[in-house]
């Protein structure tokens, strides 16, 4: 790509309705649609968003569950150069008017169901000038808004649109919570995700016969990079609103899904179902997992059970995401099954064209013996120009075009990289990031704890289990329910701990901050 071109991502669909118009393109319950048939959609949802006076670089904000509406939002803020703003469903409230506000939103597209909280709170979102719905709402709440099948009625939409986005415009904005939980906006491009689904369909070898289905949430790049490198491919998507286990095993078995990515808590659900031989999964070509730890146990029942190929993926949200894949070189494929399966856990070897490096501090790569540890950073198309308002992050985590992951590895003789730990203690739990300086704020705030701290700690089911430990007041009895019950009052539901140690001190640095690493080496559970 040439930079500054008029390459776009709405591109990508109208090529592929042109070359494969009849080509299967979603399956949305019982829903059907062609490529010809998305386009058309998409084609309409966008004059009619252009209509409302939304043009270039204007945000439009979505909450949504996985469903074919989601995809054509997608588009559609390509195809009138808007900047989509998709948005975790499950955060509470007031991270909902946070980023809204912050990102400037003019219009929301949201499940009613999933914002109840909003009509109230209009008169803090006074940027927002709709709210339109995807399902019909009774009531005086949402008088004002505006139903989303009624931007198709009567809509004819131009022949040949001026594409006002060019491969250097800001395509998304995806949010994800900063070091003191405050959430930070990553702009990504249409470059950035372009890039990513040429690489992606290469390393994948992605086709017109793949069907991808959309488990992982759309608002989650997870999955969002689908949208892309599937639709270039001219493959089918299949929607399933959310995961749940019989509904993704039947989804699998009845369209003959070839592809998807997991978080590690689906697949360790997945593998333990009991009546898993009942479903006829032989379909399935390629498993892939990311967006937190996964055990080696749950990928060895993974390629058992599926009887197809797994690799292992690391990304963020700030690389589009893809930075590693554990895919195997051509000379490692006849080794024994668990000399395989030792590579396939790593967090993988660098995604193509992407320059990575684990570096010291002084800059410095490490030496590849898988020992001496290091910060990943990387460089590429694929990453982000920066975040979002936000110049002094940026230039704090992008130095000379390469982007600080923060994120502690090892490399191996062969380069595969290893992830040990992270600067930022930050916690995947079940594919979500959660910070630990959020989680104590918000217990400090309880009037019987004395100190806290909260690490992440490995778990077969999340991935990693947020784990508070905490100092009582000499005067308070706590319980654990009622801890996590407090948490889950004043934040999202998965930030608040999963488990909590109480104990008579916390260890402490000669600085005298909390010393996180004794207190992750003392409760990790013993391997057997």
């Amino acid at each position: 790509m040439t930079q500054g071109t008029k390459a776009d991502l709405y591109g990508l669909l109208k090529r592929t309705a042109e070359a494969y118009p009849d080509g299967e393109a979603v399956i949305c319950n019982d829903l059907h649609y062609s490529y010809r048939q998305l386009k058309e959609r998409v084609d309409r949802l966008a004059q009619s968003l252009g209509s409302m006076g939304l043009h270039n670089e204007d945000k439009i904000a979505i909450i949504h569950k996985n469903c074919h509406r989601y995809l054509e939002a997608y588009f559609a803020a390509a195809k009138i150069g808007a900047v989509l703003v998709p948005i975790n469903y499950r955060l509470a409230e007031q991270d909902f008017i946070y980023i809204l506000h912050d990102a400037q939103a003019r219009i929301l597209i949201a499940q009613p169901e999933l914002i109840r909280c909003l009509p109230r709170r209009r008169e803090d979102l006074p940027g927002l000038e709709s709210i339109i719905l995807t399902s019909p709402e009774k009531g005086e709440a949402w008088e004002e808004s505006i139903a989303f099948d009624s931007l198709f009625e009567g809509v004819a939409p131009p022949e040949e649109p001026a594409i006002p986005a060019t491969e250097l415009s800001a395509a998304q904005i995806y949010y994800t919570s900063g070091t003191t939980g405050r959430p930070k906006g990553v702009v990504l491009t249409h470059r950035n995700n372009l890039a990513h689904a040429e690489r992606a369909i290469r390393e994948l070898c992605l086709t017109k016969n793949d069907r991808w289905i959309h488990v992982s949430p759309m608002f989650h790049l997870a999955d969002a990079w689908a949208v892309w490198a599937i639709t270039q491919t001219a493959g089918t998507h299949v929607m399933i609103p959310c995961f749940e286990p019989k509904a993704v095993l039947e989804a699998i078995s009845r369209h003959g899904v070839t592809v998807s990515n997991f978080i590690p808590t689906m697949l360790n659900i997945l593998v333990n179902l009991n009546d898993i031989d009942d479903y006829d999964l032989s379909s399935l070509r390629l498993i892939m997992s990311g967006g937190a730890p996964i055990a080696k146990e749950v990928v060895r029942k993974v390629i058992e059970i599926f009887d197809c190929d797994y690799i292992q993926t690391y990304g963020l949200t700030e690389t589009s995401p893809f930075l590693t894949m554990s895919i195997l070189k051509e000379d490692m494929k006849n080794l024994p099954f668990e000399e395989r399966l030792k590579i396939m856990v790593t967090t993988g070897r660098p995604f193509h064209d992407v320059r990575l490096k684990v570096v010291r501090e002084n800059g410095q790569q490490v030496a590849d013996n898988n020992q001496e540890v290091g910060e990943i950073i990387a460089k590429g198309e694929t990453i982000t120009p920066g975040y979002w308002n936000l110049p002094e992050e940026t230039s704090k985590r992008i130095v000379e075009g390469w982007l600080h992951t923060r994120d502690l590895a090892v490399v191996n003789p062969e380069g595969y990289v290893t992830i040990v730990d992270r600067k930022d203690d930050v916690i995947l739990t079940g594919g979500e990031n959660v910070y630990s300086i959020e989680v104590e704020d918000a217990l400090y705030g309880h009037p019987g704890i004395l100190e806290a701290a909260v690490i992440g700690l490995p778990d077969p089911l999340w991935g990693e289990k947020v784990t508070a430990i905490l100092v009582p007041k000499e005067e308070r009895k706590l319980t654990e329910d009622e801890v996590i019950q407090f948490c889950k009052e004043k934040m999202a539901a998965f930030k608040a701990p999963k488990h909590v140690i109480f104990t008579q001190n916390l260890p402490k640095t000669g600085s005298a901050k909390i010393f996180k690493y004794k207190l992750r080496e003392k409760f990790r559970p013993k391997e057997s």
